[in-house]
């Protein structure tokens, strides 16, 4: 029953972080598809834990019972090494593609054109990008569309994720601060952005130099 239980709950965090931000609509924006791969690799871990016991239960039936110590000793290093490679490795962070912007369709366009007006005005007027716990759900229900179509919009208008759209915002706020003379950190954190790591990379995605670079240019 426990290797059954684990690959069912591994199957089903997989399914729905294939869903991606659809499926972490009250995720912080700042972390973008971070959360989901996260998860993914969770997943993973469950089923390959359901695959280690009955590999334990195989060799125990098949009087090979001197096995045993080895598949627990490979699974736990494998483990070790999976959560080690992942502390050391930016990959989950730096990996967030755009999306690929589809064929055009005048009546879409229209549509996601007049939700970008509203988009824009709310950011604008209430400054939710300052909020580092932003997320697409509370985007979503302060515009009163459903979370997919106002994620669509974005892509499609834009060419970026909901997190790109929002910290390209940010990152123009910091800008600001920077240009009166504000520090980096001071900037970082007024800007809505929780992490320095986060915030270098965004910066340097929109303005093609690091905050310290683009403070002292100005």
């Amino acid at each position: 029953m426990i290797p059954l239980l684990f690959v069912g709950y591994g199957a089903a965090i997989l399914w729905n972080a294939r869903r991606q931000q659809d499926a972490f609509l009250n995720t912080a924006l700042e972390v973008g598809r971070t959360a989901g791969r996260l998860w993914q690799i969770i997943g993973v871990a469950l089923i390959a834990s359901a695959f280690s016991d009955v590999l334990i239960v195989a060799a125990q039936i098949a009087g090979a019972a001197h096995l045993k110590p080895w598949i627990i000793s490979l699974y736990s290093v494998g483990t070790l090494l999976l959560i080690g490679g992942l502390s050391l490795s930016r990959s989950l962070a730096t990996l967030d593609p755009a999306p690929a912007t589809p064929e055009s369709d005048p009546v879409q366009e229209a549509n996601d054109a007049e939700i970008m007006v509203r988009l824009d005005a709310l950011m604008g007027r209430d400054r939710l990008y300052l909020d580092p716990d932003l997320t697409l759900g509370r985007l979503a229900r302060r515009l009163g569309l459903p979370a997919k179509q106002l994620s669509a919009a974005i892509n499609r208008s834009t060419g970026e994720n909901v997190s790109r759209y929002v910290n390209r915002i940010r990152v123009g706020e910091a800008q600001r601060t920077l240009k009166a003379g504000q520090s980096v950190t001071y900037s970082m954190f007024s800007a809505g952005f929780q992490t320095k790591s986060n915030f270098n990379r965004e910066f340097l995605r929109v303005t093609g130099q690091t905050p310290s670079a683009w403070s002292q240019g100005t």
